[in-house]
């Protein structure tokens, strides 16, 4: 199976490299990306959005012959899904890291802009929750290996629609909250509520983690990653 690994804010391919031996031993083809304009300046990056960070990753689909597997980290899930509402029949299912899918509308945050770009906003931005299970030599690492954003991203408006994007099968893989818990919070949580509820086959799996498992576990995080695929 073709993954696509779509990485959140700040972070490019190299975010995936823990997950990439355990994927191939299981049988699987891994595609990381980096998307456009990610450590770009904002002479280059200015005029990306949302809709370019999608259509890279349909780009990516339709280099593929067979069915794929969406992976989505936490702002890359909003790509996910735009991608899987462009190509429902060529998706066997998204998976979501630590985020939800959005609905048609939906934006990821809002963050300073210096520049013209957003830059990692540094760990004391985040929850402690988030960020709790990272130490100090992993948050210092990871740190180095962030890059700029472009400015429009973080709060561009997704665009869907094909409701056959609710027939791919979905799953959550939920940092802190367990299959009860986090479909019980996002009922509450209007548009997204929704969405959720659309989706034919959605399945949650709870992880004990952060935000950003793939550096703070990365062992149990691509176990579960692989059973999910």
């Amino acid at each position: 199976m073709d993954v696509i690994l779509i990485p959140g804010l700040w972070l490019d391919a190299s975010s995936w490299d823990d997950t990439l031996p355990a994927l191939r031993a299981a049988g699987h083809s891994p595609r990381p990306l980096t998307l456009p304009g990610v450590g770009a300046p904002a002479d280059d990056s200015a005029e990306i959005g949302m809709a370019d960070w999608v259509d890279a990753v349909v780009a990516e689909i339709d280099a593929t012959s067979g069915p794929v597997v969406l992976v989505g980290h936490s702002g890359g899930g909003n790509v996910a899904w735009g991608a899987a509402d462009a190509r429902p029949d060529r998706v066997a299912r998204v998976i979501f890291v630590d985020t939800v899918p959005p609905p048609s509308g939906g934006t990821i945050s809002e963050f300073d802009t210096v520049d013209g770009v957003v830059p990692f906003p540094g760990w004391d931005f985040f929850d402690a929750d988030d960020v709790a299970d990272l130490d100090a030599p992993t948050r210092a690492a990871t740190a180095e290996r962030t890059r700029s954003v472009p400015a429009r991203v973080p709060t561009d408006p997704l665009a869907l629609n094909d409701a056959r994007r609710h027939a791919v099968p979905v799953t959550i893989l939920s940092g802190a909250f367990d299959a009860e818990t986090l479909p019980a919070m996002i009922a509450e949580w209007g548009a997204f509520a929704d969405e959720f509820a659309a989706i034919h086959d959605a399945q949650v799996v709870h992880l004990g983690s952060g935000h950003w498992p793939q550096f703070s576990q990365p062992q149990s995080f691509t176990d579960a990653l692989v059973r999910a695929i």
